[in-house]
């Protein structure tokens, strides 16, 4: 049975892979068996989430890369078939988050969070989908937050992860008769990342009392596995799903 959860020989793609959980992402899927070509805007950190996961004895392919532009897609595609001949995973993890009141908030700042949380999650599927062999998978980054609120004004974000969620649900009708190609979508609750690191004093730990029966934050180790799970074989079944992983927000 853990054999189904083995990435040995797969290479997987994972973007904004150049903090918080990409990284996290990035380090779980080498340590599952897979080679890694993982993409971010901020090369310099990039680099360092190259060294982490060669420290697990994986190979790894480290470009940067801004999701929101299709070329910049295709062009990291292009570059994981190059270096390691074929693409069996995509993690479509690049995202920014806001929290500007929606009568405030200006178009350009509204359309920035659309074009790289959806947009771009629909242009490294769709590169990827383009190369990818019958048996892989992508797995789409959405949010919790794209089918509830959480007590801050973030109407861009909201609504581009709602999105991803629709996205992830036609895409799989699309692929996965036709191509193989198993998509599903993950929807964290609360975990360290910089988007948390910006909440105001005391909002955190407001939110983890009383919204979360289980009274904690998620170990991006949680997050990882139910990433692991659904890029595997261990999910073979499995396609057109979102999954939350969220200590039980959405029951509350």
């Amino acid at each position: 049975m853990l054999e189904r959860f083995s990435l040995d020989g797969k290479v997987a793609i994972v973007t904004g892979a150049s903090s918080g959980l990409g990284v996290a992402f990035a380090r779980g899927l080498a340590e599952a068996g897979a080679d890694l070509v993982i993409g971010a805007r901020r090369a310099d950190r990039l680099e360092e989430t190259r060294r982490l996961v060669e420290e697990t004895g994986r190979r790894c392919l480290a470009m940067p890369t801004d999701v929101a532009v299709p070329e910049e897609c295709d062009a990291l595609v292009a570059a994981a078939v190059a270096e390691f001949g074929a693409v069996d995973v995509l993690i479509n993890n690049a995202g920014v988050g806001t929290a500007v009141p929606a009568v405030r908030e200006r178009p350009e700042e509204f359309r920035r969070v659309v074009e790289i949380n959806l947009h771009g999650t629909y242009w490294m599927a769709q590169a990827c989908a383009r190369v990818m062999r019958p048996g892989s998978s992508i797995v789409n980054v959405g949010s919790i937050l794209g089918e509830t609120t959480a007590g801050l004004p973030q109407a861009a974000y909201s609504a581009s992860k709602a999105a991803v969620a629709g996205l992830t649900r036609d895409l799989a009708q699309q692929w996965t008769a036709r191509r193989g190609i198993r998509v599903n979508c993950l929807e964290p609750g609360f975990f360290g990342s910089e988007m948390t690191e910006q909440y105001p004093p005391g909002y955190l730990e407001q939110m983890l009392e009383l919204r979360v029966p289980m009274k904690r934050a998620g170990e991006p180790s949680e997050l990882v596995a139910a990433a692991v799970f659904l890029a595997s074989d261990a999910s073979s079944y499995v396609t057109g799903v979102t999954l939350p992983v969220d200590g039980g927000i959405l029951i509350t």
